[in-house]
């Protein structure tokens, strides 16, 4: 199964949500001001997320939300909801996961996490995973990242014969408001 493949028109629509929130600059971002306050103790963050995929030799519109709370510095628990759209068969992923956001270097915030992922799908049996992720992120303004990394997704008790592929590596991009 081919995860979802970002297009251009979703590269665009993410440059234009960072352009639309009050800059501090990438100078300021240098010199150290705020650096990893957005991924400190008993923050949150929310994200929401679109693009396409593709599954079952069918296009799909994906549509998801997700929140990350981060219990110490860097360390943030969250889940993720995806809804696949607009082709057959529907699909809906929900996603807990675990990340490690370093912190340290105050101009790109490194990260990389696991997560475990329950893919509901219409007319088939439910589908499980578990995969990491790593990238980083670049603050672009006041508590907002704009995030750049790669996944990979190892499908559990999966058939080759239902789906093309039991494994998956693909690029997220993400954007990030934390409070």
């Amino acid at each position: 199964m081919n995860k979802w493949i970002l297009r251009h028109p979703l590269v665009a629509a993410l440059l234009l949500l960072t352009v639309s929130f009050p800059q501090r600059g990438f100078a300021d971002a240098g010199a150290g001001v705020g650096a990893g306050a957005s991924f400190g103790q008993g923050r949150t963050s929310l994200s929401v997320f679109g693009g396409s995929g593709s599954a079952f030799g069918q296009s799909y519109f994906v549509l998801g939300v997700g929140a990350n709370y981060y219990v110490i510095q860097g360390l943030g628990l969250g889940v993720n909801f995806e809804s696949w759209l607009g082709n057959t068969p529907g699909m809906y992923k929900l996603t807990p996961n675990v990340q490690y956001v370093f912190t340290l270097i105050p101009s790109v915030q490194p990260y990389v996490g696991v997560f475990y992922r329950r893919a509901f799908i219409e007319d088939l049996s439910d589908l499980n995973s578990v995969g990491m992720r790593g990238g980083a992120y670049l603050p672009v303004g006041h508590n907002t990242h704009f995030g750049l990394g790669g996944v990979y997704e190892k499908y559990l008790d999966c058939n080759q014969s239902t789906y093309n592929s039991c494994d998956d590596f693909y690029p997220e991009i993400s954007f990030t408001v934390s409070f």
